[in-house]
């Protein structure tokens, strides 16, 4: 399975898409900052019969990149993933040809003076309909407002929901959206009690906000999340709590003395020790002369506990903590033999070496999915497409498409339409709210090496019904 990136890396206005919609209906279209400047300089001769008209919505495709600084590599490697969708063999600040009927990209640097804001404004300015980009949550938080204001959508690359909005759609593959898909199938394998261990991070927090709104969706009660500091002794203590080990040992002890048989002891009499040592073997004459020491240990170690208090377990780590938590639960005795382990998309990335967890699930594209795109990448820039650039493909295909369909600029109620549209790693809605909704599939860790296999096609029918 492919490596996958999720990169993590307010209150603005929400009503510009539908007053640009209702513009058009009077045959007047609002084009960002250039639209209000021509409406403002209308009949200032005084006559008051005559009045400038701003020009139609344009499809003219705006994107937002790092091109500059430490994330250039990246930047352009996106805007490569745009251009293979729209056609463009150019490079930035050259004249763009586009393929037939697809609409002309209008490039600018996010990492240039004065930031995404800048990089926002400049693109408006310029007559874009459609804004792909930017990159991070943050530099979408400073885009978004004036492109809410002018009416221009945005589709940005984050997969940080809390950028979602009405006119701003995140293009990640969110965190939450891969939980759902986890909690609706591990109920449909009759799992009802869930829990999750997490880091205390961005990532953390939002599996752990996607399985409380996906309980809720299901029907289920409220799941029980702990996160830790990622210290092993932070991961240990938190695993103990949440699986409530401490009244289950106490438990077993208190079954262990109550069913130990009582064995009577005859009475023996007096041997001749010296003489009894030499008939037996060394080791078996040494055990008979212990003091107690070894069947006191053996009393004291841990019995078998009863089940943890859930019956599916989330978890949000990797590398070394992740190595914490699997030992955290062989000690607490929460076993992926009895309680459904479920991860995030990133093990993708290693499901060869989580044979600790066999068994464990995690939600992620089906990869055969992606091999046309790769394909044609390879071919175009002679090197393999990282991970991000699946993201910015799609969006210049959401543009490209929705160009072809619609007169003037890009409508919400287009661009939301119920069949979505064909991504590189499977289908895809954008939904009203700024979320986009991805076809995921399910995968379980095999373990000896092996790759995980696909337990549960694609789909993106992951509610109640589901």
């Amino acid at each position: 399975m492919m490596s996958r990136a999720y990169s993590f890396l307010s209150g603005a206005p929400t009503g510009g898409l539908a007053a640009n919609r209702a513009a058009r209906k009077t045959g007047i279209a609002v084009l960002g900052t250039v639209g209000l400047l021509l409406a403002g300089c209308a009949d200032q001769s005084g006559t008051g019969s005559t009045s400038v008209q701003p020009p139609k919505a344009s499809h003219k495709v705006g994107v937002l990149l790092p091109l500059s600084g430490p994330n250039a590599g990246l930047g352009r490697e996106l805007l490569s993933g745009a251009q293979l969708a729209l056609g463009e063999t150019t490079a930035t600040g050259a004249a763009a040809v586009p393929a037939a009927g697809a609409p002309t990209m209008d490039v600018h640097d996010t990492a240039g003076a004065g930031g995404a804001a800048a990089a926002a404004s400049a693109a408006l300015a310029a007559g874009d309909g459609i804004l792909l980009g930017p990159l991070t949550a943050g530099d979408t938080a400073a885009a978004a407002p004036a492109a809410q204001t002018a009416g221009v959508p945005v589709l940005a690359f984050t997969s940080d929901v809390s950028q979602a909005r009405a006119g701003v759609w995140v293009m990640g593959i969110t965190p939450e959206d891969q939980v759902e898909r986890l909690v609706a199938l591990a109920r449909k394998e009759g799992r009802h009690r869930f829990a999750a261990l997490l880091p205390d991070n961005p990532l953390g927090h939002a599996l752990g906000n996607g399985l409380i709104a996906s309980c809720q969706d299901q029907g289920l009660n409220a799941p029980a999340i702990l996160y830790h500091t990622g210290s092993a002794a932070s991961i240990n203590q938190m695993m103990r709590q949440l699986s409530s080990y401490d009244s289950r040992l106490s438990d077993a002890k208190a079954t262990q003395v109550t069913d130990a048989p009582v064995t009577p002891v005859p009475a023996t009499p007096p041997t001749d020790t010296a003489s009894t040592d030499k008939a037996l073997p060394s080791d078996l004459a040494a055990a008979l002369k212990s003091d107690g020491s070894d069947a006191a240990s053996s009393q004291n170690a841990t019995p078998k506990l009863a089940a943890p208090p859930f019956d599916a377990l989330l978890l949000g780590d990797t590398g070394l903590n992740l190595k914490n938590v699997i030992l955290a639960m062989n000690d607490s005795q929460v076993s992926p033999t009895a309680v459904r382990v479920m991860g995030p998309g990133l093990w993708s990335a290693f499901a060869t070496k989580l044979g600790a967890l066999k068994g464990a699930w995690y939600a992620a594209p089906d990869p055969s999915s992606r091999q046309a795109f790769v394909s044609r990448f390879l071919a175009r820039n002679h090197h393999m497409p990282r991970p991000l650039a699946d993201l910015s493909y799609d969006a210049a295909m959401v543009a490209k498409t929705v160009s072809q369909v619609a007169p003037n600029g890009y409508p919400a109620d287009v661009l939301t339409r119920s069949e979505g549209f064909a991504g590189v790693d499977g289908p895809f809605t954008l939904q009203p709210n700024g979320r986009t909704r991805r076809a995921l599939g399910v995968f379980e860790v095999i373990g000896g090496g092996s790759s995980a296999k696909l337990v549960a096609p694609s789909s993106l029918k992951t509610g109640v019904s589901g």
